[in-house]
């Protein structure tokens, strides 16, 4: 569901825009807020599949939903539709989320709302990404719980 997404991109200023104001709205917020996270809600919402309604990164490592952190794997290896989760340093938190769309031995193919081309906390809009698996901080999964309740 969220790779229908890509390409959707912010306009009329900073988070704003029409599937921006969306985003913003499946958790409560108006257009001006950082985004990447609600984008995670909204897309979880749309299929409806129980995660945080949260804008705010740290609402969605919840430790009994890690499946990945820093180099090891919990409970099975990280694969489409889990959250990947990006620390930064200076913040002392997760600042940055999106989805995993494919886990490999070195690299990670993501897609993530509110970056740009360089990979930004605070881009454009929706975008796939490439990433370092060593940039991944942690990987959380709300879909396994959730296609158990649907069989």
């Amino acid at each position: 569901m969220y790779t229908s997404q890509i390409g959707i991109r912010e306009y009329g200023g900073a988070n704003r825009g029409h599937e921006v104001k969306s985003y913003l709205n499946a958790v409560g917020l108006d257009e001006g807020y950082p985004w990447c996270a609600a984008f995670v809600s909204w897309c979880f919402q749309q299929v409806e599949i129980t995660a945080p309604k949260s804008a705010w990164v740290p609402s969605y490592a919840i430790k009994s939903k890690i499946i990945y952190k820093q180099g090891h794997i919990s409970t099975r290896k990280p694969m489409y539709g889990d959250v990947m989760l990006i620390w930064f340093k200076k913040l002392n938190r997760a600042a940055h989320i999106g989805f995993i769309d494919d886990w490999g031995t070195t690299w990670v193919s993501t897609v993530e709302g509110n970056t740009n081309k360089d990979g930004s906390r605070e881009g454009d809009g929706v975008y796939r990404k490439r990433r370092l698996k060593r940039q991944i901080w942690a990987v959380t999964n709300f879909i396994d719980e959730a296609s158990n309740h649907n069989e």
